[in-house]
């Protein structure tokens, strides 16, 4: 495989690839608090939040992680700011304690917080500005999740992310396609993406378990898995990213690898390759090959529709073509 197209797919995989706690729309409103907070160095008096319609959508809708089953903008604003560490990513959330539960909850009722749509902007926007005194510092987020592309500092331009860095990103996805990634996953040196995806396996299969075993939301994988006796292999792999989901979605604590931004995206892309690949006795080396094609697959699906569009069915057929690659593989191995 050349060369190039190799190296530039084994770092998508390494950047794309991150943990997230939550929902990675109010995580990211979070990590922004934490962000403006350590730039303003001290506690805010009020913070300003302005995001993107696809944010407010996505953020209305789900529970956030360590807020005792709370929604919404402010509520991930205010967790951010109070607990957060900006350090950990998509992770902020991971040091908020219940003392800072019980201050953000008292804040919430202050009006420390208010919120703004933003238009005009890219899908996925938010800005957020916190104000102490006559100090005040601004993060402006656009495109991923963690993706900072102003800082300033009572007015001033403190870092500013150029146009040519995320070009140069870009230019990593520019030679996706089924014929490349799959020629990727034949001559991947497992040893290259080995750490990233063995972690992608560890958290959301572990999240999935935790969703087969306690209540979460609605539980709609486990109801899948009680309604389709006896239950098939599709099916079943199917459920595995259901209950993942049903946890995540709803508050679960534990956090996952993403793709593409997305959290259920990666569950979808990871558990049912798992799933086929565990039903079939698939060798541990050919199951990381096909979760590299399976990201890589998704990946390039969302190079074209975005970000913040959840284009499930496209992204399912990608992972049944991965997995009947799979299942081909283990019966040429078997003749």
């Amino acid at each position: 495989m050349d060369k190039m197209i190799y190296e530039q797919f084994t770092k998508l995989l390494h950047r794309e690839l991150i943990p997230a706690m939550g929902c990675t729309e109010p995580i990211a409103i979070a990590y922004a608090g934490a962000t403006a907070k350590k730039n303003l160095g001290k506690m805010p008096e009020h913070c300003h939040v302005k995001c993107s319609g696809n944010i407010v959508k996505n953020v209305k809708g789900v529970v956030v992680p360590k807020s005792g089953g709370l929604r919404g903008i402010e509520i991930a604003a205010i967790l951010g700011i109070v607990g957060g560490d900006s350090a950990r990513g998509l992770d902020v959330l991971d040091t908020v304690t219940q003392e800072d539960l019980a201050l953000s909850r008292k804040l919430l009722g202050k009006n420390f917080c208010d919120c703004e749509l933003a238009e005009g902007v890219a899908n996925l926007y938010l800005s957020m500005e916190v104000v102490s005194g006559e100090d005040s510092a601004l993060v402006e987020i656009s495109n991923y999740h963690t993706n900072i592309t102003r800082i300033e500092r009572n007015g001033q331009v403190i870092f500013a992310k150029t146009e040519k860095a995320q070009a140069e990103y870009d230019d990593c996805k520019k030679n996706l396609c089924v014929k490349n990634i799959l020629e990727y996953a034949d001559s991947l040196e497992v040893r290259d993406i080995k750490d990233v995806l063995e972690k992608q396996l560890e958290y959301n299969c572990a999240i999935a378990k935790e969703g087969l075993s306690g209540k979460w939301g609605v539980n709609v994988g486990k109801n899948l898995l009680e309604m389709s006796l006896p239950v098939s292999r599709s099916v079943k792999a199917a459920a595995w990213a259901a209950v993942g989901s049903d946890a995540r979605m709803n508050g679960c604590a534990m956090p996952v690898m993403i793709n593409s931004g997305s959290g259920n995206q990666g569950m979808a892309v990871c558990l049912p390759v798992y799933s086929y690949a565990e039903d079939l006795d698939i060798p541990h080396e050919d199951l990381l090959r096909a979760l590299a094609a399976a990201n890589l697959i998704s990946l390039h699906q969302k190079r074209h529709i975005g970000i913040l569009w959840r284009d499930q069915c496209g992204m399912w057929r990608g992972m049944r073509d991965c997995i009947h690659a799979l299942r081909q593989k283990n019966g040429r191995r078997n003749q």
